[in-house]
């Protein structure tokens, strides 16, 4: 995850600092180009312009105007969805009353490939069309012109990232209504092929369809003729994995394109939304229903993209793959430390019986199988309700997601050596009774299937994917010979202990790997931080993805303290009690959030004229002005703006909640934070339903009686 992240973040990184020191530039890089005019216009690595189909409007008519954008060599804008990294253009219109404009109409892009990602843009030219509109009685100016003033931004790419804008205009010469004005640009230079990549409304003939086994998605296109160059690009991003290389195969009478799912996507799409493309000039917009289990054909001669070249999956094969899978899922970073415990502790166990160093191994296993079993009997019975989940759906639980972390920080901790957790519960030479023994060999088989299960090995894609489209008996073979795998190695040491003579002798190298193999742990951890903080992203969240993380990692600072009581105070009483406190008091600090009431409130991202339209209909506006870096505004959010009291008040039908987010700058809020005399956040205006009373500025701390008084008093005004 981590190695797919770093690239966007090193590519967009000039772009964030070029958004910090652009005020000290003065007339250098990213500065606003163009004085109001058509252009063309020179900016970094590009130049734009904004032209038209034709000079003229009628009124009650249309027109295409458009913005040109020529890139130099090997720099690429982007389209609507930008893929891996970026963002498309975006354009602030000022018109004359009765004038209107369409959105920004995007050509079919090209795929842009990364390393082992992939933007979705346009190299070398590209034309945005934007259809106008003009009102029976629109009134010209002077010269009978009407002007459209647009003010574009946009993001230029190629090892780095540049941000760029531009002020725009041009005139249209207004004719009477019904006159015949031309629209001759449509047909040539780039606004021609521009509309002529457009996608189509997919025809009656055309078959199409969508399938998903697992993480992988295959779309079916039956067009009648074969497509050997299809691509598909989805209109929403973390639903289609950004992959550089995408497996397209042309059929006698279409095409099959094979996908994966995003690793962002929390659940399987229910629908495929996106671009059908089969040349520049052919492309259609397609949604369709994602149907879980294999489609009827699949081409290429292979089960997945992930299948390594395998012929078609029977049950036996898929049984193989799976035992393979397990036995290479040990060297995965996620699982190797618990082997390299077990297996430790096997080396210090030599002088055991070996009927009870068999039997330790045998609880091992039965860990593992059991909890495989659990996992694949509650993916049974999802299934079984109408939902569909893969392996490692436990990640999508905000709760487990905590838990985990915190237990294999806490484990990782001793692992480094800052505190003694002793072999007790991994090691088949403990010093407690035969059954605690067994007991902890069968647990860390629960945890060694626990922390294995965000972990997909070689040759696992296939079976699994395999299995959950399979009817339950097959399911539970293929998991079963997963959970065999992975228990083989330490088993088999278990029932031939002559083999453990083939591992070095016990020494102080032992002490130093054990600390080694916290590394992985550590990482892991980091992983699970962030995964936890998407399951909190998305519209009208603002930061609370980055607030719940923010609560995560407190709750790691207060599990290090207790591991650090522990070692400063080993096989204490005292210490110990302090240290199980101290971790229920840190688990309870994300836990409580992850489980709070559902209902949250909706709030609108923060407009004036939003403001102005909303307490001209009668409701009253509640805006937060605030920001991620802003401690007390998270405290006031957390504490007041979402308890049960207030989020009723907040919901009511005559209330609009808007958010205005000053995480990064923005001039329109910083003037309306002026326009009532502040000038940082956290700052709280209530504006009456009644237009032409005064904005109620609330105090910085806020209690819940404080905002409910305000609300009361200012619905009345």
């Amino acid at each position: 995850m981590i190695k797919m992240i770093l690239p966007r973040v090193l590519r967009l990184l000039p772009a964030l600092l070029l958004a910090l020191v652009l005020p000290s530039l003065h007339g250098q890089i990213g500065i606003t180009v163009g004085n109001g005019g058509p252009g063309p216009v020179k900016a970094q690595h590009l130049t734009v312009e904004m032209i038209s189909a034709g000079p003229q409007i009628a009124a009650s008519g249309k027109q295409t105007v458009a913005f040109v954008f020529s890139m130099e060599t090997g720099w690429h804008v982007y389209w609507r969805n930008a893929g891996f990294a970026g963002y498309p253009p975006r354009v602030k219109w000022t018109l004359p009353t009765g004038i209107t404009t369409g959105d920004l109409q995007f050509p079919a892009p090209d795929r842009l490939p990364l390393d082992t990602t992939v933007d979705y843009g346009y190299e070398d030219s590209v034309a945005y069309p934007v259809t106008v509109e003009a009102a029976p009685k629109l009134k010209p100016d002077a010269k009978g012109n009407v002007h459209l003033t647009a003010k574009l931004d946009w993001l230029v790419c190629k090892e780095v990232c540049v941000p760029g804008k531009a002020d725009l205009g041009l005139d249209l010469k207004l004719m009477p209504a019904g006159t015949q004005v031309s629209h001759d640009g449509e047909t040539v230079g780039e606004l021609g092929a521009a509309l002529k990549s457009m996608p189509k409304p997919i025809p009656p003939a055309f078959k199409l369809t969508a399938n998903s086994v697992g993480d992988n998605i295959y779309l079916t296109a039956v067009t009648g003729t074969n497509e050997t160059d299809a691509e598909f690009y989805p209109m929403e991003s973390d639903v289609i994995a950004d992959a550089a290389n995408v497996q397209a195969f042309g059929l006698a009478d279409g095409a099959q394109i094979h996908m994966q799912r995003s690793p962002a996507a929390k659940t399987p799409p229910p629908t495929l939304h996106g671009l059908l493309k089969f040349s520049p000039e052919e492309s259609y917009e397609i949604t369709l229903p994602i149907v879980p289990g294999a489609p009827a054909f699949l081409a290429g001669g292979s089960t997945t993209p992930t299948d390594s070249g395998a012929t078609k999956l029977t049950a036996v094969s898929a049984v193989a793959l799976a035992f393979v899978g397990g036995m290479l899922l040990n060297l995965m970073p996620c699982v190797f430390p618990v082997l390299f415990l077990k297996a430790l502790s096997l080396l210090q166990s030599s002088t055991e019986e070996k009927h009870r160093v068999r039997a330790h191994g045998v609880a091992y296993t039965l860990g593992i199988v059991a909890s495989f079993w659990l996992v694949v009997a509650a993916l049974l019975a999802l299934r079984a309700g109408g939902k569909q989940f893969g392996w490692g759906f436990q990640l999508q639980s905000p709760g487990f997601v905590v838990v985990l972390a915190a237990f294999l920080f806490f484990f990782a901790l001793s692992l480094s050596g800052m505190f003694e957790l002793g072999l007790s519960l991994t090691s088949t030479g403990n010093a407690l009774t035969r059954k605690t023994g067994y007991t902890g060999s069968f647990f860390t088989g629960v945890l060694a299937t626990v922390v294995a299960t965000p972990c997909v090995g070689p040759f696992m894609g296939a079976a699994i994917g395999f299995a959950l489209a399979q009817p339950a008996v097959v399911t539970f073979l293929v998991f079963t010979s997963l959970a065999l795998g992975l228990a083989a190695p330490y088993l088999a040491l278990t029932l031939q202990p002559a083999w453990v003579r083939l591992l070095p002798k016990p020494g102080a190298w032992m002490e130093v790997l054990k600390q080694v193999t916290a590394l992985p742990l550590f990482g892991f951890v980091i992983w699970l931080v962030y995964i936890y903080g998407r399951l909190f992203s998305g519209p009208n969240t603002g930061s609370d993805g980055i607030l719940r993380m923010t609560l995560l990692l407190t709750c790691l600072l207060l599990i290090a303290i207790a591991a650090w009581a522990l070692g400063r105070w080993p096989a204490n009483r005292w210490s110990t009690i302090a240290a199980v406190l101290i971790t229920i008091g840190a688990l309870a600090i994300p836990l409580s959030a992850s489980h709070e009431d559902a209902t949250a409130t909706v709030w609108k991202t923060f407009s004036a004229e939003e403001v102005q339209q909303a307490r001209a209909s009668g409701k009253a506006v509640f805006v937060d002005f605030t920001a991620a870096w802003c401690l007390s505004c998270q405290v006031n959010e957390r504490v007041v703006l979402n308890s049960g009291e207030v989020k009723k008040q907040l919901q009511a039908p005559n209330v609009v909640p808007m958010r205005a987010d000053w995480t990064q700058y923005d001039p329109k809020i910083t003037a309306a934070l002026q326009a009532v005399g502040r000038s940082g956040v956290p700052t709280y205006i209530i504006y009456p339903a009644n237009p032409q009373a005064a904005p109620d500025v609330l105090p910085e701390v806020l209690s819940k009686s404080v905002v409910m008084d305000a609300m009361a008093k200012d619905l009345k005004r």
